[in-house]
């Protein structure tokens, strides 16, 4: 098999460590070949450095900087170069992942001969319209959505059936689908010993954000949690980066039981009592936000702000708690913090222990199904 992304370990990023998950268990459960292509190139991502595995192939980019209009440009220019390599080098199936964001887009036109499957992550070029640096009904934009969704994979991997169907709908044809949740790690481990952070067997409910705070994250229900935080009550703890993050700390700086870190290992997760996660309704099913797979399959349940329809809250919500996007987000916060107790969390916690097997299950299967296939 031939996985194409931008990201790939030693390099942090969550979907560079899906690959290695995917990659790792086909060599050491099947034996399996597996070539990966990649940038050779660093990012502000969070989770553990892994050692790689399989046969890897590095191709540089243009431009490392950041300056975010040379970065898209560069990122478009990435995509082409890294299917021209998977062309050269490829072993096996072909399997597209979709960052850089064009990279779908060059599968489409340059694999018009050559069977691939896509491996859905956020979904691009969307993305820029839900983000709002594109207007929907511009001409090249269109143009541009045409040629992404215009050869079909052979097979579609997608993080779950809502988001599935969605994409499917691109299509506007049937295609064997995979459902692999982002975020589900079969090699996950967790850390026995008690992180700084957290004080064992004290009396405070821990809350915690770790990860990306961007475009498609809601930055008005973090600052909700964060100004209506009772000290007496609750710890929260923000390991952030992204486009919002600054904001976000600059509010939390100086408050009462806040707690701000550069990075949480994921190895840590499962100190948390519940994880937070967002996902603003204009971006439901273009993204899935990982860390709320991460979060379940830590043994954490999470607090989901967002749209009932997504795969976060459709696949999870038997371990989460739920506040409406659309909604008034003050109100709601306020009321989850009046009725969570010691006693709910440890009810959540047990259902999500219950879940993240599941999850493993889940995500077992899918790697099972890939690994007939290859």
């Amino acid at each position: 098999m031939t996985i194409v992304n931008r990201h790939y370990p030693p390099n942090p990023g969550i979907t560079g460590e899906s690959a290695w998950d995917l990659a790792r268990y086909l060599i050491d459960q099947h034996g399996i070949e597996v070539v990966v292509v990649h940038i050779d190139r660093t990012y502000d991502g969070g989770g553990a450095v892994r050692q790689p595995v399989g046969e890897m192939h590095a191709v540089k980019t243009i431009y490392e900087g950041k300056n975010g209009l040379i970065r898209l440009l560069a990122g478009l220019l990435d995509g082409f170069f890294l299917i021209r390599q998977a062309l050269k080098v490829r072993k096996g199936p072909l399997l597209i992942m979709t960052s850089p964001p064009m990279l779908p887009f060059w599968a489409s036109l340059l694999l018009r001969k050559t069977p691939y499957w896509l491996w859905a992550m956020d979904l691009f070029p969307e993305g820029f319209a839900a983000g709002g640096k594109v207007s929907p009904t511009n001409p090249v934009y269109q143009w541009v959505i045409r040629q992404t969704y215009r050869n079909a994979p052979k097979r579609l991997i997608a993080l779950g059936p809502r988001q599935a169907t969605h994409i499917l709908a691109k299509y506007g044809r049937d295609i064997p689908v995979t459902v692999l949740p982002c975020g589900v790690l079969m090699h996950q481990e967790r850390d026995p010993n008690w992180p700084s952070w957290r004080t064992k067997n004290d009396e405070f409910i821990y809350l915690g954000y770790a990860g990306n705070i961007g475009q498609a994250h809601s930055a008005t229900f973090l600052e909700s949690i964060v100004l209506n935080l009772d000290p007496t009550r609750f710890r929260l703890v923000l390991a952030l980066y992204g486009t919002k993050a600054d904001e976000i700390l600059a509010l939390a700086k100086n408050r009462n039981g806040i707690i701000c870190l550069p990075n949480i290992p994921r190895s840590q997760l499962h100190y948390f009592d519940i994880q937070l996660v967002s996902l603003l309704p204009e971006w439901t099913h273009i993204a899935v936000p990982s860390k709320a797979m991460s979060a379940i399959g830590s043994g954490s349940p999470i607090l989901f702000c967002g749209n009932s329809d997504s795969d976060s809250y459709g696949l999870l919500s038997d371990a989460s708690f739920f506040i409406d996007a659309a909604g008034n987000i003050d109100e709601q916060v306020v009321s989850f913090y009046k009725t969570l107790n010691k006693a709910l969390v440890l009810q959540y916690k047990q259902k999500a222990e219950q879940l993240s097997e599941r999850l493993q299950d889940y995500v077992k299967q899918g790697y099972e199904e890939i690994a007939s296939l290859c």
